[in-house]
């Protein structure tokens, strides 16, 4: 992959000449048990259809070998139907969840692990997907909606990923990414999470927050925690267990600077595990030292790190 070229020349000498493939290497799965009157071809041509959607497409310009593909999964949970007024017209939500391999291992470790609940959409069995960048709006704005969250999380999930191998090296997928935003489909009572006054926990506050130079020590803990810490913790473990040990208190004071930020409680839906873990192999004095900054920041998973002190 010509993005990790330079940054990660092991990944490269694993690599075989098998061809070049796509960036995404996505699953979909749709969840319609609580829809009735619908024929099943639908939900088959539905998860199909943004399968393909999300792996054939060229979302960036570098070269992904077949075997650095970002895994990916999407589960889709339809809700309900609109109604006999549009009968291709769904509420849902949807769960995305991506890694990306650790150096040396065979772990992967996690970029995203998130719940969209706000996630209205129309589908049609023979209608094709498409998406354009510069025009996210169509003549049914539900359709448009369906490729539209797509192509934000695609954007999302290769953000994360390239800022994991160089400092802010996502910065052309998020702004992509917010492209989107700023194109939505228009509004409606249907469609919403792409506007700022409709909450302060969506798409639109997600993306805001990830460019925003506010957070700019979170992106940087996030490559040192990956690049310099994760890809390095076979080699080097205990160097590299401190090193995002102690990237810790910057995290905290950003938080303590934007305590109700969104994109605060969204890094830790996808790094409290893996924190965990790398704090329950440290010594006593270091979990005395980060479990209550921790704890602070991420008081949902408050818990699992005071039981480290037990």
């Amino acid at each position: 992959m010509l993005k990790k070229l330079f940054s990660v020349i092991g990944f490269c000498c694993m690599t075989s000449v098998l061809g070049y493939a796509q960036e995404l290497s996505c699953k979909v799965k749709i969840l319609h048990e609580k829809i009735t009157g619908v024929d099943q071809q639908v939900f088959t041509a539905m998860e199909r259809g943004l399968t393909e959607f999300l792996n054939a497409r060229k979302w960036g310009t570098d070269e992904f070998d077949a075997t650095e593909r970002i895994e990916v999964n999407i589960l889709i949970n339809i809700i309900s139907k609109f109604g006999a007024s549009d009968p291709d017209g769904y509420n849902a939500t949807m769960s995305i969840q991506a890694s990306r391999p650790v150096y040396n291992s065979s772990y992967s470790s996690p970029l995203i692990n998130y719940l969209d609940r706000d996630f209205a959409f129309h589908f049609s069995q023979y209608t094709q997907l498409s998406f354009d960048d510069n025009r996210v709006s169509g003549t049914n704005p539900l359709e448009s909606n369906l490729t539209a969250v797509m192509a934000y999380y695609a954007y999302l999930i290769l953000g994360y990923d390239y800022d994991s191998f160089a400092p802010s090296g996502g910065t052309a997928f998020f702004k992509k990414a917010q492209n989107v935003v700023n194109n939505a489909p228009e509004q409606g009572k249907d469609i919403v999470g792409w506007k700022a006054v409709e909450g302060n926990r969506n798409r639109f506050w997600l993306i805001d927050q990830i460019l925003s130079p506010r957070f700019i020590d979170m992106r940087g803990f996030w490559y040192s925690m990956h690049r310099e810490g994760l890809d390095l913790m076979y080699t080097k473990p205990i160097e590299s267990r401190q090193k995002i040990l102690s990237g810790i208190p910057k995290l905290s004071q950003v938080q303590k600077d934007n305590p109700s930020a969104f994109i605060i409680q969204f890094f830790f839906n996808t790094k409290s595990d893996e924190l965990t873990h790398i704090l329950a192999q440290a010594p006593k004095e270091d979990k005395q030292k980060y479990v209550p900054m921790l704890s602070a920041m991420d008081v949902p998973n408050a818990s699992k790190y005071n039981a480290l002190l037990k």
